[in-house]
């Protein structure tokens, strides 16, 4: 059993920066993709964006260019730049891993099929 560790969230007024961690537990294991999902309360679980080993990455809409993920050179490692955050970006953030290529399943929503979560970031952006 993999585990992954979030680090990074807490409260940041309109305008401002956070950066997510996630980090596994386990040094040899090599994840082909790597996420951040995020739920507000009420709501469904949502991609905000995924990178793979060979570097592909994708955005939700909503991202609009004010988010960057990426991983650490040992690949076991990603982080969530978030930049311009608004209220609405407020959610507990999860980080995803995945040993198998899951990176079409994290686009479309599969998230039936993914494995590995952290225990969530919470992000909270104030007005």
């Amino acid at each position: 059993q993999v585990q992954l560790v979030e680090s990074g969230g807490g409260l940041v007024q309109r305008g401002g920066s956070l950066r997510l961690s996630c980090a596994a537990d386990r040094a040899l294991v090599t994840f082909r993709t790597m996420a951040w999902f995020r739920q507000a309360p009420g709501k469904q679980r949502e991609l905000v964006a995924a990178v793979n080993d060979l570097g592909r990455t994708h955005y939700a809409d909503f991202v609009q260019a004010r988010f960057t993920i990426d991983r650490a050179p040992q690949k076991n490692t990603a982080y969530l730049q978030m930049d311009n955050l608004e209220p609405e970006d407020s959610a507990t953030y999860f980080c995803n891993a995945e040993i198998r290529s899951r990176f079409n399943d994290l686009i479309n929503g599969r998230l039936d099929r993914l494995d590995f979560w952290g225990q969530g970031a919470q992000v909270t952006v104030s007005s």
